[in-house]
């Protein structure tokens, strides 16, 4: 693959990056969570000890809202900014996947490797519903490719990167970033036989940069938790946040001390990888078969320029994370990297090598039927639920369906066509609901919508006050300011504007006879779509309406 196809395949795929960040609000739940606390952090200036809406704060380490913070704090509160980072972070991550890949294989298949990544529909979603996902996956391939560039090379350059990167992962999301790494590497080096490989002194002096790296992170913990023991996270009585970080968060979901449990059969991951792994998901679960079934006939054992940091280090942290009591599907985003790299050498193999020619046919006609309702229901979703989408993004999508057919009956091309079709729906299908679909279905999402009528109408927000209505995170982000809320209707005051469900209003007006409607809306829950919610005869039904009210009823 030539430089300039590569280099205009990647920037395809990062257009579309950037109308997701500058499109699509934060969504409620973690993202708008981790926004707003960033947001919070920017004002306050509490860097060690974390805080969330004004609480205590003990789930996720800081690095991200660290550099969200900052990131907020130099260009301004805006949800791209926010996104930024992590975002970087990920384009690292694909760059870092492209150079671990570069160490073992030639360079198409580095290629292959970067774009797989680049192009997967995690990643899509990942760089505008950014949770510590995003920035740890960069962090964690970055170590993985830097460590193996140490191996190779005996540069301490390397050694020192890999050892900080594997750092700043842990202080992303946890031990998960010190462990993958050991995942990876364990199987690699038993397979080559390199036993002097797992007795090096140099691991000592990794642990000890780790370590000293960890200080800022280990003091705020021990500050906030393990001076004042007893706070309560989830219903649990907090004694250190320093075992809690580094035990109970990650191995006490083995243990039974972490107080989450769902979603916790061991396909569940995999199940997932179906959807957010398209469109390359039959060409990884080909190419774990065929490398599994190729170590066999090798009688378990690698050359010393193959490499099973790629596959091990996938299959045995999926493992691990399938076995936790609590997983959710953006779990394995982490080692999407290395899933990647089997998918490339899969892709280079059947459709640059053209071997297995009888399996390659088989796999074209499954995608074309798979890229074909792809495209199908991006036409239906940008014509059917929300009338309000510009009519160029339906006309882009009508044309993209018909490229793509023009695609799939061309007779010749530079590329194979199952990649290009590939690439091309599942850039096309993105770009068209980041650009249509995702910002009008977030306009369910109350949050950001009321945000933006307190900004128009310069409402005081000191007088604003949540009252019997959900959570909405979104709204501390996008109103820039941490919102009070009451139960008790006793406590309303005259002078105050709530934002509530509507059907509290009969109730309220007794108490406030002259109170004024100024905005009127309609909120659901966006990350649990449903057909009848997408249905634009029943979504009323579905919905939970909302009003923004001045109980005095005065200007």
């Amino acid at each position: 693959m030539n430089n300039r196809l590569f280099g205009f395949i990647l920037s395809a795929c990062v257009v579309v990056y950037i109308i997701s960040m500058w499109q699509i609000p934060v969504i409620d739940i973690d993202a708008a969570q981790y926004a707003s606390m960033s947001r919070e952090m920017m004002e306050n200036g509490s860097y060690l000890k974390l805080y969330d809406l004004g609480f205590d704060y003990l789930d996720k380490p800081p690095m991200l809202f660290w550099l969200s913070s900052l990131s907020l704090q130099l260009f301004g509160v805006f949800d791209w900014a926010y996104r930024l980072p992590s975002v970087l972070m990920l384009l690292l991550g694909v760059y870092a996947t492209y150079q671990l890949a570069l160490l073992f294989y030639h360079r198409t298949i580095a290629q292959l490797s970067a774009i797989v990544l680049a192009s997967s529909q995690a990643v899509f979603l990942m760089v505008h519903d950014v949770r510590c996902d995003t920035m740890l996956m960069g962090w964690v391939i970055l170590s993985l490719w830097q460590l193996a560039a140490w191996y190779q090379t005996h540069r301490w350059k390397h050694f020192l990167l890999g050892f900080a990167a594997i750092a700043g992962g842990m202080m992303t999301k946890g031990p998960i970033a010190l462990m993958i790494p050991a995942f990876a590497f364990v199987p690699h080096f038993i397979l080559r036989r390199e036993w002097k490989q797992f007795f090096r002194w140099e691991y000592i002096a990794g642990i000890l940069l780790v370590a000293v790296l960890l200080i800022p992170m280990s003091i705020g913990l021990y500050q906030q938790y393990d001076l004042e023991p007893g706070k309560v996270f989830h219903g649990r009585a907090i004694q250190s946040g320093l075992r809690f970080y580094y035990w109970t968060q990650s191995f006490g979901r083995y243990t039974g001390e972490n107080v989450f449990n769902e979603m916790n059969h061991f396909t569940f991951l995999l199940e997932n990888m179906l959807w957010s792994f398209l469109p390359w998901i039959i060409f990884f679960l080909l190419g774990l078969v065929f490398t599994i079934r190729q170590l066999v006939q090798q009688k378990f054992r690698i050359g010393v320029t193959e490499e099973w940091i790629s596959t091990g280090g996938f299959i045995i942290t999926y493992c691990i994370l399938a076995r936790s009591q609590a997983q959710l599907p953006h779990y394995i985003f982490v080692v999407l990297p290395l899933a990647a790299i089997i998918t490339a050498r899969t892709v280079y193999a059947l459709l640059f090598e053209a071997k297995k020619p009888g399996l390659t046919r088989i796999l074209f006609w499954i995608h074309t039927v798979i890229f074909s309702l792809l495209w199908v229901a991006v036409i239906i979703l940008m014509v059917w639920p929300f009338p309000a989408i510009h009519l160029l993004i339906k006309v882009v999508s009508v044309v993209g369906l018909l490229t793509y057919l023009f695609i799939l009956f061309k007779p010749f091309s530079s590329m194979h066509k199952l990649m290009q079709m590939a690439l091309f729906t599942v850039i096309g299908v993105n770009f068209c609901l980041a650009s249509g679909f995702y910002p009008q279905l977030l306009r369910y999402q109350f949050g950001n919508t009321v945000a933006k009528v307190l900004e128009e109408k310069n409402i005081n927000k000191e007088k604003v006050i949540l009252y019997n209505i959900d959570e909405s995170r979104a709204l501390h982000f996008y109103g820039k300011h941490i919102f009070q809320r009451k139960t008790d209707s006793l406590l309303l005051r005259p002078d105050e504007v709530l934002i509530t469900r509507k059907e509290s209003l009969s109730a309220l007006q007794q108490r406030f006879p002259n109170l004024n409607t100024i905005f009127e809306g309609a909120y659901y829950g966006v990350s649990m779509l449903s057909l009848p919610f997408l249905n634009p005869e029943t979504r009323a039904k579905e919905t939970m309406p909302y009003v923004l009210v001045d109980l005095d009823g005065r200007p």
